[in-house]
């Protein structure tokens, strides 16, 4: 019998989305499911609504169980075969919070600030130490167990537990699911099916062949419906990557209010006009996160007090991955994996996002070689602040914070250097304060 835990399992709707998509995957539905939180409601909540379903799908054939509590997690890991993450450490509030407002006083804007810029750089900090103590709790209870990673910031996380620690890991988003279908869609081009390949880091892997099912290349007209969507005047939600497009020439796997900020381009300070003239929401993460605080409680009384949770198996790769390990038959994904030797022109070290084969015998990545240079260096720029913050919390130096920040394009496109010194210890302390240390 499989043993599957959720760590960060208050994230309810995300819990729901995956452990469905196990409860409806013939392999898996008897599984044993560990839930695993440190906010005793969220968990409680996720209990509730994951047991429920359990009845409504798979006639309780599934063994749910909680576990609240850091002194309880190593209970909740021992004897698993797939630990899926999905934590935020320190939330909202205090740290989002923290992220978007302490830099803002030194004029450093975001729209997003889970992956990148000084808000990435920071999520990671505070992230990679409980990450550590998982990965020692993992190695004594379940050592063969394969980590499943979603929490942001993809990259370094990732990264940080496949260069650091003895747990088999693989990086997983939502974004290489969707990228081709959404530009097809966003621009009109009505096709019977397509063949793409996608290769890259996190949220700017390129979407580097596309055709139809007749082998017919759709990227000529693909850029040139982009380009005279820009040209319009008509805002959308996608000028950024379309702006890609038109400069180098590729799309990217993730949206354009991610990439507005993983780059010196379009937030700028000195030219505040370009904020409207591409469409960038400034302070976008914030407002989500509000608007689910604020929608969930409903949420959560109309899924317990309805007769039955109804659910179709998502674009997850969390259950496909389990089930191709099982069962041996293999299935592709989109994987975020170390960077062997599999694009050529992207440093060897980096955490890279490849089309990957999964099968009985684990994850095997796919070689890339050279992606256009270009393209390669975009990807770099993004690459050196991740590993300079990966170094930051294995050193727990401060300096290397302040180089990770220094080397990352939006904030030194913006700062000088003593601001964005003084910016990091500003941001040190003020997550030490909230009980979410960073160099531990």
């Amino acid at each position: 019998m499989v043993k599957i835990t959720f760590v960060g399992a208050g994230s309810t709707v995300f819990a729901r989305n995956v452990l469905g998509d196990v409860m409806m995957t013939e392999s898996l539905n008897d599984a044993d499911i560990a839930l695993y939180d440190i906010d005793s409601q969220r968990l409680e909540d996720s209990y509730l609504i994951i047991s429920k379903m359990n009845e409504n799908i798979t006639g309780g054939k599934c063994r749910i169980e909680k576990y609240l509590g850091v002194e309880n997690r190593k209970e909740a890991l021992r004897g698993a075969d797939f630990v899926v993450n999905a934590i935020q450490v320190g939330g909202y509030e205090p740290c989002t919070v923290i992220d978007f407002e302490i830099p803002k006083k030194y004029g450093l804007r975001q729209t997003i600030g889970d992956t990148l810029g000084i808000g990435g750089i920071f999520r990671a900090l505070r992230t990679i130490p409980v990450l550590r103590d998982i990965a020692e709790d993992m190695a004594q209870v379940c050592p063969n167990a394969l980590f499943l990673n979603y929490t942001n910031p993809m990259a370094m996380l990732t990264g940080y537990m496949q260069r650091f620690t003895d747990i088999k890991t693989i990086g997983l988003c939502h974004s290489v699911q969707v990228c081709s279908k959404r530009i097809l869609e966003a621009l009109d081009i009505k096709v019977d099916g397509f063949k793409d390949k996608i290769a890259g880091i996190n949220h700017m892997g390129w979407l580097l062949e596309i055709y139809d099912l007749e082998g017919n290349d759709l990227y000529p007209l693909i850029r040139k419906r982009a380009i005279e969507k820009n040209d319009s005047g008509e805002k959308h939600g996608d000028m950024v990557r379309f702006e890609y497009i038109r400069n180098f020439g590729y799309y990217c796997t993730e949206s354009s209010e991610h990439n507005a900020e993983y780059n010196p381009f379009y937030i700028k300070s000195k030219y505040p006009e370009l904020i409207e003239k591409y469409n960038i929401p400034l302070d976008e993460y914030p407002r989500r996160c509000v608007s689910q605080i604020e929608g969930w409680e409903k949420q959560r009384e109309d899924i317990l007090n309805g007769d039955k949770i109804e659910h179709t198996r998502s674009r997850e790769y969390a259950s496909r991955i389990m089930e191709a390990c099982v069962t041996g038959n293999p299935y592709k994904i989109g994987g975020n994996v170390i960077n062997t030797g599999i694009i050529t022109n992207l440093p060897q070290n980096a955490c890279v996002e490849v089309p990957c084969m999964v099968d009985g015998m684990g994850i095997h990545p796919t070689y890339i070689g050279d992606l256009p240079e270009v393209l390669a260096a975009m990807n770099r720029t993004n690459i050196n602040p991740q590993l300079l913050t990966i170094e930051a919390a294995v050193s727990k130096r401060k300096e290397d914070v302040y180089m990770a920040a220094m080397l990352e394009p939006h904030t030194a496109a913006e700062l000088s250097v003593d601001d964005i010194k003084a910016m990091c210890d500003e941001l040190l302390e003020a997550h030490k304060n909230a009980g979410f240390p960073c160099l531990v």
